[in-house]
């Protein structure tokens, strides 16, 4: 039974009043939840408040939640309006994603970078990261949203298109965008190196 599927069928047994089986969705998906709110609130005990109250809204608003999408690109939606809607609301900017070179699955250089044997590459490793976290965060929200949604969150473009409400042209386009900004302000600083 695949994802979608055993899903769904949670939806349904909470339609039917089965609270534990909310329970299970939430388990599954709370990491995911709030790894994502974080890239908009810095604080993590703020974002774990935030994601608390995204399920909460899931969970009123799931007698609505007609399974047009999978579940996890509906609560995607929900996760990310709350996130929003707390940072209006706090009159604060969000911070989308803080680069750790130590996640190696974000970045496949990291193995370069954390072999940097000389201070230049260890200063050109410093510089990129730092030229990534600027860019992403000065990034508008729709680019930035979409590049994350479909390089860290790994979504399709279809899955980032439900998420963000949008046509999967405007989401291709978006990504689009977002790399060519990316690549622009990172490319001095591999210029400088020997990384390529």
């Amino acid at each position: 039974m695949g994802d979608r599927t055993s899903d769904q069928l949670l939806v349904e047994r909470t339609k039917a009043g089965d609270k534990h089986a909310f329970d299970l969705l939430v388990l599954k998906y709370q990491h995911r939840i709030i790894k994502l709110i974080m890239r908009y609130v810095r604080d993590p005990a703020e974002a774990m408040d935030v994601s608390q109250e995204a399920f909460l809204k899931a969970y009123r608003a799931i007698p609505n939640f007609r399974g047009d999408s999978a579940f996890y690109t509906w609560m995607y939606r929900i996760a990310i309006n709350t996130a929003k809607n707390h940072l209006v609301a706090a009159r604060r900017r969000p911070l989308e994603y803080a680069a750790d070179i130590s996640e190696s699955e974000d970045f496949e250089w990291h193995s370069s970078l954390q072999d940097a044997d000389s201070p230049e590459r260890q200063v050109i490793g410093t510089d990129l990261l730092r030229t990534i976290e600027t860019t992403m965060e000065s990034l508008p929200d729709e680019l930035r949203a979409a590049l994350t949604l479909r390089e860290l969150d790994g979504l399709t473009y279809d899955e980032i298109a439900q998420v963000m409400e949008c046509p999967v042209g405007t989401v291709r386009s978006r990504i689009f965008r977002a790399r060519e900004t990316l690549d622009k302000s990172i490319r001095p600083v591999m210029d400088g190196s020997d990384f390529t």
